[in-house]
């Protein structure tokens, strides 16, 4: 068999090669990491063999070694190498299992996607996850051939998550979302928590630099820091009593774990949360119902990459935080 009748778009792969092949990089996958354009199209097959046969030579592009981290051109050939069945785990997904994810989705055209994600499920795999976001979709949406993350959220807060659906336009959205608000009117995100306490004062601006990289036990802490990175964030009471508050916050920047900190120094930390926490309060709130972080991204608005025009896309609040506020004689 000549090479050109071995080469395939990357679009048209669907199973596990048993002989070397060659897939030729259309428009739509290109600037997308090589370590990201075999994970999505050897679906099934663990990372860490996609990661060790990269790395022992196996898979080149135009003929060449490359890294994980190389990032492919329109019209690359990637050598793909036989993958035995038998060189399957069990780590192959039953993209059925994530079945819950679709009644999930708040928004969906032929660029984008827009999840509410649940609490409790992170990302991406990784630091001991074997399942996150991007990885359940993927296996549950066999029918989108690119799908990648936008953004992040934590994994214990549920809301409003981008995926991108093409290279092009993940690569705007990526711009866009690294900018933030403070820098971009294209981006406004805002976030309902409960917090700590009364809060006094009306609409406040929080503006203190973060620490992203302290660790304490061994995983990362966030803290206020004047050497660390800028971060502001605009909070806004919604709801107030002596016990309790929400507060809908807008993000002017993204930094890690930004809300909580912010909240935290400001002497009303986010319920439930247990990191950065007030485990007496938190003790109170379980007594309401509250199992979770109560960290809700409710809304997103952004520019659509491809059309340019502006969508507000709302992820309601979950029963089991609506259910608390009612305990807690709290309304929106």
């Amino acid at each position: 068999m000549s090479k050109k009748a071995q080469v395939k778009t990357a679009s048209s792969v669907a199973n596990l090669p048993t002989k070397p092949f060659f897939v030729e990089v259309d428009k739509e996958h290109a600037g997308q990491r090589l370590d990201n354009f075999l994970i999505t199209r050897l679906k099934g097959v663990p990372k860490t063999h996609i990661y060790r046969i990269i790395r022992k030579g196996e898979v080149r592009i135009n003929k060449g070694r490359v890294r994980q981290t190389t990032r492919l051109v329109e019209g690359d050939l990637v050598r793909i190498p036989p993958i035995r069945l038998s060189e399957r785990s069990n780590e192959a997904l039953d993209g059925a299992k994530y079945s819950f994810l679709s009644k999930a989705i708040l928004y969906e055209d032929d660029g984008v996607l827009v999840l509410n994600k649940p609490c409790g499920m992170a990302v991406h795999a990784g630091s001991g996850i074997k399942v996150g976001v991007i990885e359940a979709l993927r296996a549950l949406r066999s029918d989108v051939s690119y799908l990648e993350l936008a953004h992040r959220l934590d994994r214990e807060t549920s809301g409003c998550l981008v995926l991108a659906k093409k290279s092009s336009v993940l690569k705007k959205l990526n711009d866009d979302f690294k900018n933030n608000s403070l820098k971009n009117s294209r981006l406004d995100k805002r976030y309902l928590c409960l917090v700590k306490g009364e809060w006094r004062g009306g609409q406040r601006r929080v503006t203190k630099a973060l620490n992203t990289n302290a660790k304490r036990h061994g995983e990362r802490f966030v803290v206020v820091d004047s050497q660390g990175s800028y971060a502001s964030s605009i909070m806004q009471p919604k709801a107030v009593s002596e016990i309790a508050s929400v507060l809908e916050v807008k993000l002017l920047t993204g930094r890690t774990h930004q809300v909580r900190v912010h909240a935290q120094s400001e002497n009303h930390p986010i319920a439930g949360d247990q990191r950065y926490g007030d485990k007496e309060f938190n003790k109170r709130m379980k007594s309401s119902g509250l199992s979770r972080l109560f960290l809700h991204a409710a809304r997103l608005t952004f520019f659509h990459p491809t059309t340019e025009k502006s969508i507000t896309v709302e992820a309601p609040l979950p029963s089991e935080l609506l259910s608390v506020l009612d305990n807690l004689a709290l309304s929106l």
